[in-house]
């Protein structure tokens, strides 16, 4: 009976081992690396970012490695998060970038902020950190970032779908991706979005790819049902909602694409026609 449990528990051990993906940090010149930290998974994230794990976990986190680099009291220290898909690698990279970071060639996007390096390349999002102001570690800092860049598997690309987004009034850098609930919806789920502004007016479009035509149908049919009030066809199969949570909202679908628009007024259904035909031609 002992002999058995035993080799259970060793089936389990290796079977947790095989889940994490081995990353083997780079050497930094003057640096001593530290790298007897354990590799998380989703089971212990929160032992290593507490509350802010739920927001990774969400987005398809799959393990994450941790390195300290050290040169007397001077620590620079270097997380390799790796999640499920590219996709899911900019939504969680995206939700914590803000458009007035310096913003610096590194993976497929990465920006400088406070000490900080991060950057998203490929299923991965990499974060480094030094709370050191001296222009000698800082450079260090840098040049960890790229070789840690060259090391990360995968295209340096953004993905595919923001090239969707009508170059018209987009904001620079707010591109984001929203995995579950989008607009607060549970039914609505795996939505590219980003924010415009034309003159005075902001509003945000929001890109869903449904698995089927039959699915995209089923989902925007759901939310037209659930605002309980019956929709204005504002052009030929576009359609205005008052969504009780959003306001006023355009929708429209086309094989498995979705388009949504909030922000706009009930009159500026010439603008959210526009941008959504711009879309699903």
């Amino acid at each position: 009976m002992l002999k058995r449990s035993l080799i259970f528990l060793a089936a389990g051990f290796i079977s947790v081992a095989s889940a994490a993906q081995d990353f083997v940090f780079p050497q930094l010149n003057g640096y001593k690396i530290k790298s007897d930290y354990p590799v998380y998974l989703p089971d212990n994230l929160w032992d290593f970012i507490n509350g802010a794990a739920d927001n990774y976990l969400a987005n398809g986190f799959v393990d994450l490695h941790v390195a300290e680099y050290k040169k007397g009291k001077t620590v620079i220290k270097a997380e390799v998060y790796r999640h499920s898909s590219n996709t899911l690698a900019f939504a969680i990279y995206s939700s914590e970038r803000s458009p007035s970071f310096r913003f610096t060639n590194l993976g497929a996007q990465g920006y400088i902020a406070d000490g900080s390096i991060n950057f998203f390349k490929g299923n991965y999002y990499v974060k480094i950190r030094t709370y050191s102001k001296s222009e000698k570690v800082l450079q260090a800092e840098e040049a960890l970032a790229n070789r840690i860049a060259v090391l990360i598997p995968g295209e340096a690309s953004m993905p595919d779908m923001l090239s969707l987004f009508p170059s018209e009034g987009k904001k620079t850098n707010e591109e984001t991706f929203i995995n579950e609930s989008v607009l607060g919806h549970s039914f609505l789920n795996k939505a590219f979005k980003t924010s415009y502004q034309i003159g005075n007016d902001e509003f945000s479009v929001f890109i869903l790819d449904a698995a089927s035509p039959e699915a995209a149908k089923k989902s925007a049919e759901t939310y037209i049902a659930s605002t309980g009030i019956s929709p204005v066809e504002t052009a030929d199969s576009k359609f205005m909602l008052m969504d009780g949570y959003n306001g006023t909202v355009f929708i429209a679908w086309k094989d498995k694409r979705i388009v949504i628009i909030s922000g706009l007024a009930k009159d500026q259904a010439d603008i959210a026609d526009r941008y959504i035909s711009d879309i699903l031609k």
